[in-house]
C-alpha cells in the first residue's frame, strides 16, 4: 500500500524515470528542432538492421471535456512498460511536450493539431537522430492510441519504415471524430490520404472489443479504405482502451507480420486480413 501511494504521488516524469531505472534503461532527452523529446534508449548500442520504436499515445490531452490539459504527459505508462518488457531492440519515443515543456508548447499541439505535419516532422527528425546513433537501416513503428495515426503518417512520409503495428489505434482521426460525433481536428492529417503508399507497407492493427474510445468499426473502415492484403486487423476480446494490452502484446510481440508469414507463397496471402484472437 505504501508503494502504491508513493507511485500515485509521483509526477509522470518521475514515474517514467523510476520505470527506466528498474529495467536498466536510459531515459534521455533528444534536443533541438523546436521540441525536445523524451526517449527510452535501447539497452544495446550495437548496430542493428531494424529498430523497433514505440510511439506514445495522446497522453493527458484534456483536463475536462472542454478544457485542454496544461500537461499532456501520460498518467498511464502503458507504452513504456510494453517497451521495457520487449526483448527486441527498441526505443520508446514520447510526443512533443510530454514529460518536458518548453516555451513553444501550446495546447493545440496535443488537442486539434496533435496529428499535424509539425508533430510528424519533429518525430521524423527524432527517428533520424536514432538512426544516426544506432546505425539501423530500417524502423518498425508500434503506435498506441493516437500514436497509431502518427506511426502511419511517418511510414507514409519516410522510406525506411518497413512495418507498422498498432494497439487500440486511431487509424484515421477524421473518421474517428465523425464516428464519435466530435468537432473536426483542424490542422491534423489523415493517414488515409496516403493510402496508396500505406497499402505497400505490412501492418497489423490490434483492437480491443471492449474499447469505448476507439471502436472496432474504425479499424474495419480503415481496412476497407486501404484495401491492402498486407494489412491485418485483429479483434481482441476483453481488451479495453487501456487494459489487457500487456498480456495481449506478450503473445503478439514476436509473431511475424503477413509478409513474413511462411503461409504466404508466391505472393498469395492466405492469412485473413481480419481475424479474431482470444487471449
Amino acid at each position: 500500500m505504501v508503494s502504491a501511494l508513493l507511485i500515485a504521488c509521483q509526477s509522470p516524469r518521475e514515474a517514467l524515470q523510476q520505470l527506466a531505472e528498474e529495467h536498466g534503461r536510459q531515459l534521455e532527452v533528444l534536443p533541438g528542432h523546436g521540441f525536445p523529446l523524451f526517449i527510452l534508449a535501447p539497452q544495446t548500442a550495437e548496430k542493428m538492421t531494424r529498430l523497433r520504436v514505440y510511439l506514445e499515445g495522446d497522453g493527458h490531452s484534456w483536463a475536462t471535456a472542454t478544457q485542454p490539459s496544461l500537461d499532456p504527459s501520460p498518467h498511464n505508462l502503458l507504452v513504456p512498460r510494453l517497451a521495457v518488457d520487449d526483448p527486441t531492440p527498441n526505443a520508446y519515443l514520447a510526443r512533443p511536450c510530454q514529460f518536458v515543456m518548453v516555451a513553444a508548447c501550446q495546447s493545440a499541439l496535443w488537442t486539434n493539431r496533435r496529428f499535424s505535419q509539425e508533430v510528424v516532422t519533429r518525430l521524423s527528425q527524432a527517428l533520424d537522430q536514432l538512426k544516426q546513433r544506432y546505425g539501423n537501416r530500417e524502423f518498425e513503428l508500434v503506435g498506441y492510441s493516437g500514436g497509431a495515426a502518427l506511426a502511419l503518417l511517418l511510414a507514409a512520409q519516410r522510406n525506411d519504415v518497413t512495418q507498422v503495428q498498432t494497439l487500440a489505434g486511431n487509424l484515421s482521426p477524421p473518421l474517428w471524430a465523425t464516428m464519435k460525433g466530435l468537432s473536426p481536428l483542424d490542422g491534423s492529417l489523415d493517414p488515409l490520404d496516403y493510402r496508396n503508399r500505406l497499402a505497400l507497407i505490412p501492418q497489423r492493427h490490434l483492437i480491443g472489443e471492449a474499447d469505448l474510445i476507439i471502436p472496432g468499426s474504425l479499424v474495419d473502415s480503415y481496412q476497407q479504405a486501404l484495401g491492402s492484403p498486407l494489412s491485418q486487423c485483429v479483434h481482441v476480446p476483453g481488451a479495453s482502451h487501456d487494459r489487457g494490452w500487456e498480456a495481449t502484446w506478450s503473445r503478439w510481440v514476436k509473431t511475424p507480420l503477413v509478409h513474413e508469414n511462411p503461409e504466404i507463397k508466391g505472393g498469395q496471402v492466405r492469412l485473413k486480413t481480419s481475424e479474431y484472437y482470444s487471449p
